[in-house]
């Protein structure tokens, strides 16, 4: 199932709430992705929200104000679980489309005033709250998926052969650890762990030398399966419920020294950070794009990752962009420095066909649970989506403007993750930030 464009998506829908008609915003009338916040820091206040403009709508206080007629009702009353995962992401596409037209409807400028006055009540400007995870994550897989990534990667290690036999036939992943999922503000710790930077000498327990961060976006299941079932390509949409911003930030020296024979473990499991903002699979409909095209000499997905449909909509149009502002530049007060951008058109394998491949051996997957693309990068040096790729190994640092360099990341740097869709006959869509600062290790 691929959502498509309606009256939701006009570019021409304006909003009372004057901020949601800024060109600029990432929350316009036609974004509204869900969030979890509270004002303050009142965790037992905490609420399910949708993104307007500056401002964020409490969306059980305006089903309270019977602001929900019966058809998105089901969504509203739902929502004081105050656990979008629970409450709300499991509910289906016909629902979620419903909540999506009467939320259209009631922050619209052709609201009446008396509806206007109601909605105005219940929100709540985005500088009062904090933000709190997106959903009760169970579980966490990451995957491999940008093909540029890999291949440059590869090219570090393995110069001569890059990819391994199997990439091009079966989407890549790990099993991530949840339990250190961050929202996006987090400060990140960086982290201990075995080095063996000489090879002539036994490892030594020390705080990373190489820390990096990873671009990434992730998508979160809303209706799972049982355990035994799998899901079909044709289906694997119908378990998507949005996508988020997601930076699987990483121990280089760690992960050189460890990950053979099994893969990644401490030098990823220390922290992940992700968006506060969960972007629906519908309000990303008019930003959905064929499949990766893929080279006349690569083999074809086999049959159960294969899909007319997917190849050609199962992709998304998703601009990526990392920023890094050191300890220094904030305290010049300069703005943060753009490292790159890269798309997720560069994708080798869609999330359909990620999600298809996590249950094609029975493996229940579960509302909440997330799954993220790996690091997404381009074919440009400039759309390299980690520092390992733009500085290559450290043997190519990067020139901030204020004349320091960067091989990999130091104390006090903060990277800020910005993602965003954009096509011409559509109003542009955002998915917020997801920001991390880098603490010395404890």
């Amino acid at each position: 199932m691929i959502y498509e464009t309606n009256k939701t998506h006009d570019q021409n829908l304006k909003s009372w709430v004057e901020s949601a008609n800024a060109l600029d915003t990432d929350f316009p009338i036609q974004n509204l992705p869900f969030c979890v916040f509270a004002r303050g820091c009142t965790y037992e206040n905490v609420r399910v929200g949708v993104a307007i403009g500056n401002f964020v709508l409490d969306v059980y206080a305006c089903y309270e104000c019977c602001l929900f007629d019966d058809e998105s009702f089901t969504i509203a009353i739902a929502a004081s679980n105050y656990c979008l995962d629970h409450s709300v992401m499991k509910k289906n596409a016909n629902l979620q489309k419903a909540f999506r037209s009467r939320l259209v409807e009631i922050l619209s400028a052709d609201a009446d005033e008396e509806t206007q006055k109601q909605v105005k009540r219940n929100l709540i400007p985005m500088d009062e709250v904090d933000f709190y995870m997106p959903a009760h994550i169970g579980d966490y897989t990451d995957f491999y998926c940008s093909i540029f990534h890999a291949s440059n990667v590869g090219a570090m290690f393995r110069p001569d052969n890059p990819l391994l036999p199997n990439y091009k036939f079966v989407p890549i992943g790990y099993h991530g650890r949840a339990s250190s999922i961050v929202v996006s503000g987090t400060e990140i710790t960086r982290p201990k762990g075995q080095n063996r930077t000489d090879p002539d000498a036994p490892p030594v327990y020390v705080s990373c030398k190489n820390l990096d961060y990873e671009m990434e976006v992730g998508f979160f299941i809303g209706k799972g399966n049982e355990l035994g079932e799998t899901i079909s390509i044709e289906e694997a949409e119908e378990h998507i419920f949005g996508l988020c911003l997601v930076n699987d930030w990483s121990a280089r020296d760690v992960q050189a020294w460890e990950y053979q024979p099994l893969g990644p473990f401490l030098a990823k499991s220390f922290a992940t950070s992700v968006s506060p903002f969960v972007v629906t699979m519908e309000a990303l409909a008019p930003f959905r794009t064929n499949a990766f095209a893929r080279d006349e000499k690569d083999p074809q997905p086999l049959d159960y990752l294969s899909s007319e449909v997917n190849e050609k909509n199962g992709g998304f149009d998703i601009t990526l962009e990392v920023y890094l502002q050191t300890e220094k530049m904030r305290d010049e007060n300069a703005e943060p420095f753009l490292l790159s951008r890269s798309n997720t058109i560069d994708l080798y394998w869609t999330p359909a066909q990620m999600l298809t491949h996590h249950a094609s051996n029975g493996c229940n997957l579960q509302t909440g649970d997330l799954m993220a693309t790996g690091t997404v990068s381009g074919d440009s040096k400039d759309a390299r989506g980690c520092l390992l790729e733009l500085t290559w190994r450290g043997k190519e640092p990067i020139q901030l403007p204020n004349g320091e360099e960067r091989r990999f990341l130091e104390d006090g740097d903060e990277v800020i993750m910005k993602g965003f869709c954009e096509r011409e006959g559509f109003r542009r869509i955002g998915f917020g930030e997801c920001r991390g600062v880098i603490l010395p290790s404890e």
